[in-house]
């Protein structure tokens, strides 16, 4: 895959662009006014595999904490601000290592200006965000509606305000639900601008439907080399967030590590409970740190042949299964050891697959 090449920004201890992997964010649904349970998130999604997070200031007690959540916490971190001016400066003085604003919203060309030197003077990197529910009302009658061109037009708009003002430590975010705007949008502002891109499909729905509507749009925009950040928007659990991105760009080839879990779907020779079970395995190896390929296949007869491009499976049958290795079985075990047994077998995994 061919990266567009864009301006590298740091962000605290990471850096995004100039082909450099695409990152991770994710954002906390805890009150930021309670430092502890903020940073205490932050890290379970660090852990998991976020490598930025973001946070909602809505308030200036809010602003004034980051200080307090950036000394418990590892990964930068990412301060959300709508309307308020003052909050993005506090944000900043109090260490915030990016700030996020629609300067559509935050109060006119002289507030922006004051956020803006603000930044300048930390060299904080502003993250642009346009979302198509916002796009100016003068762009929706231009282009007869809310289209790809005018949020593509609205973020070079407020990139060039802010460019202007002599800064261009930038990063771009433009975003929709409707996944075929999104993905025209980032292929129109690709080929217009140099600055980094964070993607993703805004306001995406619960665990199913936004793992879907990410997974096509997101593939195809990141399928093109678009994108220098990424987030996987639900509504749920944000750890939910990094486990989708991270299959993602797994899938698509731009992260590797990490075992991939890979089962059947199950039929009418199922003889054990193979949706708990590769539930199970999944969650096992979450903390495993081996690169390979498990797979829990539901019966004997195909198993050790659908498994043979793993690394090591196992297969299901009548109170028994089978421990496969490259495509050949290794062992049988009784079926309430498998998952021991498989445990067992990673954790004494070498280079050499025994």
């Amino acid at each position: 895959m061919q990266r567009m090449q864009t301006k590298t920004v740091t962000i605290g201890n990471r850096v995004i662009g100039g082909g450099n992997p695409v990152l991770i964010q994710s954002m906390t649904n805890t009150k930021t006014e309670d430092a502890k349970a903020t940073a205490a998130q932050a890290n379970r999604l660090a852990a998991a595999g976020c490598d930025i997070i973001r946070c909602a200031v809505p308030t200036m007690e809010a602003a004034q904490r980051l200080s307090e959540i950036k000394k418990q916490i590892s990964i930068p971190l990412v301060a959300d601000i709508h309307f308020d001016y003052r909050l993005a400066i506090a944000a900043i003085e109090h260490g915030a290592d990016k700030i996020r604003i629609n300067p559509g919203n935050i109060g006119g060309r002289e507030r922006l200006k004051a956020v803006v030197d603000a930044a300048k003077e930390r060299n904080v990197p502003i993250r642009i965000g346009v979302n198509s529910g916002s796009l100016e009302k003068e762009l929706v009658e231009k282009y007869r509606g809310v289209t790809a061109e005018g949020i593509v037009e609205s973020a070079l708009d407020k990139a060039g305000m802010i460019e202007q003002m002599g800064y261009d430590n930038l990063v771009i975010s433009i975003k929709s639900s409707d996944v075929l705007m999104c993905v025209k949008a980032h292929e129109l502002i690709a080929a217009k601008t140099d600055h980094p891109l964070h993607v993703g499909i805004t306001e995406a729905g619960t665990l199913i439907s936004g793992n879907i509507k990410s997974a096509v749009g997101l593939g195809l925009i990141l399928h093109q080399g678009i994108g220098d950040t990424v987030r996987v928007s639900l509504t749920g659990d944000p750890l939910e967030e990094v486990k989708s991105a991270k299959l993602i760009l797994k899938t698509l080839g731009l992260r590797t590590g990490g075992i991939e879990v890979v089962s059947c779907p199950t039929c009418g020779r199922t003889q054990i409970d193979l949706i708990s079970l590769a539930n199970q395995v999944e969650n096992m190896v979450a903390d495993i740190p081996l690169t390979l390929k498990v797979a829990v296949m539901g019966c004997v007869v195909n198993g050790p042949g659908e498994a043979k491009e793993a690394d090591i499976g196992i297969a299901g049958g009548i109170g028994e299964g089978l421990i496969i290795k490259k495509g050949k079985v290794y062992k049988k075990v009784p079926e309430a050891q498998l998952l021991e047994e498989l445990r067992k077998e990673l954790l004494a995994w070498d280079d050499s697959g025994h």
